[in-house]
């Protein structure tokens, strides 16, 4: 109640206040120009509609993804992320008029509201519904939202790219190190074929993959995804 969030429900839900009875709410828009279906200023509809489309995957909520505002902004949030989706947000607690003027575009009285490729999905119930469902990762393959890979996978994928990988400082034919240098040898000496990856271009992957392998150090040499070792 003290922080306000109480207050915010309500008015989100559209449910009057004593404050909200006796006083004007104001007005979005001059007059001029106004959308008939919605009443809003169409410099407010146009304005709606670009932060609408900013992202394919957007979500107006109180707060931002890492300081929600509202529990029911959190879980919307944290199905996101379980989902592997990139996505923008806007705060609505900054933006009054987006705030009351979405309720309105959208035909949708209460945050967060999620949006894909433009389309109203819904809020937080609707959103839990169709990830348990199964349908959110449905309409997200339909629209071609990609899910964003984790660098876990990333790095399984990398390991097991060649039956046997060398993450390397530079390339087989300019090592950028002595151990590597020692280790490409040795494979060519031994007469084989190998993939690499040089660590110097991704510092993701060359600090990813010390904790993935338990391993600090480079040269390190996989075979059939298992870590061999480095140079030594």
């Amino acid at each position: 109640h003290e922080s306000g969030e109480l207050k915010d429900v309500f008015r989100d839900h559209e449910i009057k206040t004593s404050n909200s009875i006796n006083g004007k709410q104001p007005e979005s828009g001059s007059g001029k120009g106004v959308t008939a279906s919605t009443g809003l200023s169409s410099s407010l509809t146009s304005r709606l509609d670009s932060l609408i489309n900013s992202s394919p995957v957007m979500l107006f909520m109180k707060g931002k993804p890492e300081e929600p505002k509202c529990g029911f902004s959190r879980k919307v949030v944290e199905i996101l992320k379980q989902e592997k989706v990139e996505f923008e947000s806007f705060d609505i607690l900054t933006d009054d008029e987006v705030r009351q003027g979405l309720k309105v575009h959208s035909n949708w009285s209460s945050y967060p509201q999620l949006y894909i490729k433009g389309e109203l999905i819904g809020g937080s119930d609707i959103v839990l519904e169709m990830q348990k469902s199964g349908e959110l990762a449905r309409v997200l393959a339909e629209k071609g939202i990609t899910r964003q890979e984790s660098l876990d996978d990333r790095l399984k994928k990398l390991v097991n790219s060649s039956p046997v990988m060398l993450f390397m400082k530079g390339n087989p034919e300019a090592p950028r190190c002595g151990f590597s240098s020692k280790v490409v040898n040795a494979l060519k000496e031994e007469g084989v074929t190998f993939g690499s990856f040089d660590i110097l271009s991704d510092e993701e992957v060359r600090q990813g993959l010390k904790t993935f392998s338990n391993w600090p150090t480079y040269p390190q040499l996989y075979y059939k995804g298992e870590l061999v070792g480095g140079c030594d």
